[in-house]
C-alpha cells in the first residue's frame, strides 16, 4: 500500500507539473500576441486594433486547446490507474464501517470484482490467479447477515485483511463469517476437476472475527495453501477455523475463544465449540492459542503437525481436551512445543504420532484410547508435567491395546504426578537364591515386557543364575546356591 501511494503521488506530481507547463505555454502566447497587436497598433493605427484582438483570440484557442488536451490525458491517467488497482475497498461499495448496518452484499460484491481475473494466468489445476488482489477492509467493524462467501468459479492469490467481522442477531447458525467453500456458493465442479481444488493461497490476515454465538468463524473447504494469520475469533457456537478437504491450511499467530476469558472462569463447564477443527491431511496449526473452548483443536485427519500451541480452553476435570485425534489407525500427527494447560491430549489408536518438548500443568496429561487396540510407532519423549499430587499418571491408558509395536514412552520429568514409561531399570539386594524386581508401577502397558537385560553382582561367589519368569511386569532372577548379591535388571515393553 505504502508503494502504492508513493506511485500516485508521482503520478501526481507529474500532473502537476505538465499543468505548469501549459500555463507557461499559455502566457508565452499571450506576450507573443500582444507584442504582435502593439506593433500593429504602431503601423497601422485603428487597423491595428483588430490585429492584436485576431492574435489575441489565435493565443486563447491555442491555450484552451492545450488545457483541454491536458485535462483529457489526466482523466484518461486517472481512469486507468483506478481500473487497473487490484486493491478493492469495501467502504467504496457501501459498506458500513461503524456496524450500524448488514455489510454483506457491499462486501461480498468487492470480493466478486476482485475474482474478475486479470490475466489468463493460472495456478495449480487451473486455478485463476487473481494477481495478488486484496479485499481491504480499511479498519472498520462490519455487521453481517450472511457469510462472505468467495465465489464457486475459485481463485488463487488473494488476501482478505485489516478489519473487523461480526455477526448479526439473524445470522445463520450453521455457517461462518467467511467461507473459502465452492459448494456452499452453489458450485459443484471447481477449477481444478481432477483433484477438486478450488482456492490456492488464500490469506485471511489481521481480522477480529465476532461469531456473536451464531455459527463459525473461518470455514476451508478444498483449498490449497490457505493462510489464518495473526486473527482473533471469539464468540464461535460450532468452529473457530474449520478445514475440510485440501492440503496446506496454515493457522497461526492467532486467538481463539468461545467467550472472553483469561482462565478460571465460572461457566467453563458448560464451554462448548470447538477452536480449530482439522478434517484434512498436510495441515499446521503454530503459534495458536485456544483460550476457552470444549476442544481446543480437534483432528479427524493425517500428517498434521501443531506446534507451539497453548490450550486452556476447558479443564480434563470439566470435560475438555485440548487436542483431541481422532484419527483411528493412521494418526501421524506431530506435536511440539506446546503448553497443555489444565487440559490434555487424547490419540485414539495412535499410529505414527509424537509429542516431545511440551509442558503439562495441572494434571493435564496425554491420553491413548483404544479403539481397535492398535498402538504403533509411537514417541512421547522430553515433555515436562505438573500435577496437583493426586496420582494421576502422565500417560493414560483408556482401554486395552492388544497390538503395541515401537510405543516408546521415556526421558519424561514430573512433579505431582504419576511417571509412566515403555522402558525401566530397578535393583533388587539380599541374601538368597531368588531376587524378583517389580515394574509394575511404572510401566505403561500392563502385563508386558518384551526384553530383559540384567546383570549379578555377588562379591566373591560365582553362582549360576537365570532368568527364571515374567509375568506381571515382573521379573524374577533365580541362583542355583543361596549367596549375598544386587540384581541390576533393564526392561523394555517393545520387543525389539
Amino acid at each position: 500500500m505504502k508503494n502504492m501511494e508513493a506511485a500516485r503521488r508521482g503520478r501526481r506530481g507529474r500532473q502537476g507539473g505538465g499543468l505548469l507547463l501549459v500555463v507557461l505555454a499559455a502566457l508565452l502566447l499571450l506576450l507573443l500576441a500582444l507584442a504582435r497587436g502593439a506593433s500593429a497598433w504602431a503601423h497601422g493605427g485603428l487597423a491595428g486594433g483588430a490585429g492584436e484582438r485576431r492574435y489575441m483570440d489565435l493565443a486563447m484557442r491555442r491555450m484552451e486547446s492545450v488545457r483541454s488536451s491536458f485535462v483529457a490525458r489526466r482523466e484518461l491517467a486517472t481512469s486507468t490507474a483506478a481500473s487497473s488497482s487490484r486493491v478493492y475497498h469495501v467502504t467504496d461499495y457501501g459498506a458500513d464501517p461503524t456496524g450500524g448496518a448488514d455489510a454483506t452484499a457491499a462486501i461480498n460484491s468487492a470480493i466478486a470484482d476482485a475474482f474478475r481475473r486479470p490475466s489468463n494466468a493460472t495456478m495449480t489445476g487451473g486455478i485463476p490467479d487473481l494477481g495478488g488482489a486484496e479485499i481491504h477492509l480499511d479498519g472498520g467493524s462490519y455487521l453481517l447477515k450472511g457469510p462472505l462467501s468467495l465465489p464457486a468459479s475459485g481463485g488463487g492469490n488473494l488476501k482478505i485483511h485489516s478489519g473487523s467481522l461480526r455477526a448479526a442477531d439473524d445470522f445463520p447458525t450453521d455457517r461462518y463469517l467467511i467461507e473459502l467453500s465452492a459448494k456452499a456458493a452453489g458450485g459443484g465442479g471447481g477449477s481444478s476437476p481432477a483433484m477438486s481444488y478450488y482456492y490456492e493461497y488464500v490469506t485471511l490476515r489481521d481480522l477480529m472475527l465476532d461469531c456473536n454465538y451464531r455459527g463459525g468463524g473461518v470455514r476451508v473447504v478444498d483449498s490449497l495453501r490457505v493462510g489464518v494469520d495473526n486473527c482473533y475469533v471469539v464468540h464461535f457456537a460450532t468452529d473457530g477455523v474449520a478445514v475440510s478437504g485440501g492440503h496446506e491450511t496454515f493457522v497461526r499467530n492467532t486467538f481463539l475463544g468461545q467467550h472472553m476469558t483469561t482462565g478460571g472462569d465460572p461457566g467453563e463447564r458448560s464451554f462448548t465449540g470447538t477452536g480449530i477443527r482439522l478434517d484434512g491431511n498436510d495441515n499446521s496449526v503454530s503459534d495458536v492459542v485456544v483460550f476457552s473452548a470444549a476442544t481446543g483443536i480437534m483432528v479427524t485427519g493425517g500428517a498434521n503437525a501443531i506446534s507451539g500451541v497453548h490450550c486452556y480452553n476447558k479443564a480434563t476435570g470439566f470435560g475438555g481436551a485440548g487436542i483431541y485425534l481422532k484419527v483411528p489407525g493412521l494418526t501421524q500427527t506431530w506435536i511440539t512445543n506446546c503448553y497443555m494447560d489444565y487440559t490434555g491430549i487424547v490419540a485414539e489408536d495412535p499410529v505414527l504420532l509424537h509429542v516431545s518438548g511440551s509442558f503439562f500443568l495441572g494434571d493435564a496429561n496425554v491420553v491413548l484410547k483404544a479403539v481397535n487396540g492398535v498402538a504403533r510407532g509411537v514417541q512421547i519423549v522430553g515433555n515436562l508435567f505438573n500435577g496437583r499430587g493426586k496420582g494421576v499418571d502422565i500417560v493414560e491408558l483408556d482401554g486395552e491395546f492388544a497390538t503395541v509395536e515401537q510405543v516408546y514412552v521415556a526421558q519424561n520429568a514430573a512433579t505431582g504426578m504419576t511417571v509412566r514409561s515403555t522402558t525401566a531399570r530397578a535393583a533388587a539386594e539380599g541374601n538368597g537364591s531368588s531376587w524378583t524386581v517389580d515394574f509394575s508401577p511404572v510401566l505403561l502397558f500392563p502385563d508386558r515386557i518384551g526384553h530383559v537385560q540384567y546383570s549379578l553382582a555377588a562379591g566373591d561367589a560365582f553362582p549360576g543364575h537365570a532368568l527364571r519368569n515374567v509375568s506381571g511386569n515382573r521379573v524374577v532372577i533365580a541362583t542355583d546356591a543361596a549367596v549375598s548379591a544386587t540384581v541390576h535388571v533393564l526392561v523394555d515393553q517393545n520387543s525389539s
